[in-house]
């Protein structure tokens, strides 16, 4: 009887790529459920030479690996896998152990918070995703279904491979207001399989720049959540709406590419959670969840995007009466 079926089972889908190689693995010898700092069992990284040289790395933990746990007969664990794909240098022999460290730490944002990612999921890393590479422009990160791996079913149910692409700050701005699967797309000519460079300038060039407004004219955004480190609300006096500085403008922009649309978005952070939606009328209904559903009329949408400036201050907006946006 096999005693680890989900690990086999992540082995034989990379198996169906990579054949016999034996990947480059970092196990984590205390275990998180015993303890331990690292949620990850482990990291491997395979040797890649198509399309362009690169390192292949896929996790091992946010699944269920041994027994079967959670009640979720459909999902394992969280459902997912990282996997990573970093460009490889000519005198480069061993991977680089960063990558891993980093999918540990998503892993452990992830269980900490309960804040999981799904493909089109963006993330600012608040510097360099390479923690040695002080200089590098490879700030944030994209998230989408590894293109190779996919998704498999599991003893434990099924685990889709969740890769991580490393974008610039502008880069990570247009995927938010537009489509990161989109965005990736033109990407692809100068960035196969989605492959991280860390050293690498923007790709958007004033042509990709257009064709990127282009798509957020006519597609909107499809950024449907954000997950943020401040999202709160207050029904004591009217209705109050909490947000933090840095974010701030990305909300309002990403408002301005749903609402339109017929979208809602959904701003989420570890306690509580706004969700907007286009209606005809204003309303706030709170729900069991934590999370405060804003119907937002097209009329009023102009002042709330106006008020999410990346400035500390309360901006009422006159237009919904008792409604006030405040940025901490």
């Amino acid at each position: 009887m096999d005693d680890a079926p989900g690990w086999s089972a992540i082995d034989a889908a990379c198996a169906r790529i990579y054949g016999d190689e034996k990947p480059q693995h970092w196990g984590t010898l205390l275990k998180w459920s015993l303890g331990g700092e690292d949620p990850l069992d482990g990291v491997s990284a395979y040797t890649r030479t198509e399309p362009v040289p690169h390192w292949h790395y896929v996790s091992y933990g946010m699944s269920e690996l041994y027994d079967k746990e959670s009640e979720d007969a459909d999902a394992s664990g969280w459902g997912f896998e990282f996997t990573f794909r970093l460009v490889r240098r000519a005198d480069q022999t061993e991977a680089p152990i960063w990558p891993a460290n980093l999918m540990q730490n998503l892993a452990r944002y992830v269980i900490q918070t309960g804040n999981w990612f799904a493909p089109g999921h963006h993330i600012d890393a608040n510097g360099p995703i390479a923690a040695d590479s002080a200089d590098s422009l490879i700030r944030t990160l994209a998230f989408i279904q590894d293109p190779e791996l996919g998704e498999i079913d599991t003893p434990n149910g099924a685990v889709q491979f969740l890769q991580l692409v490393g974008l610039t700050p502008d880069e990570y701005e247009a995927a938010a207001e537009w489509h990161t699967q989109a965005l990736l797309a033109l990407f692809e000519p100068r960035m196969p399989l989605s492959v991280t460079d860390i050293d690498r300038t923007s790709l958007l060039t004033p042509e990709l720049l257009e064709q990127v407004r282009a798509g957020v004219e006519r597609d909107g955004s499809n950024s449907g959540e954000l997950m943020v480190d401040v999202a709160e609300w207050d029904l004591s006096e009217g209705v109050t709406l909490r947000f933090g500085t840095k974010p701030a403008e990305r909300i309002g922009r990403t408002l301005r590419g749903r609402l339109p649309f017929g979208y809602g978005l959904l701003v989420a952070s570890a306690e509580q959670a706004v969700g907007f939606l286009p209606a005809d009328q204003f309303s706030a209904e709170q729900s069991q969840d934590g999370i405060l559903t804003v119907a937002i009329p097209e009329a009023a949408l102009d002042e709330v995007v106006a008020a999410f400036r990346p400035v500390a201050g309360r901006t009422p907006v006159a237009s919904l009466p008792g409604v006030t946006i405040e940025i901490v």
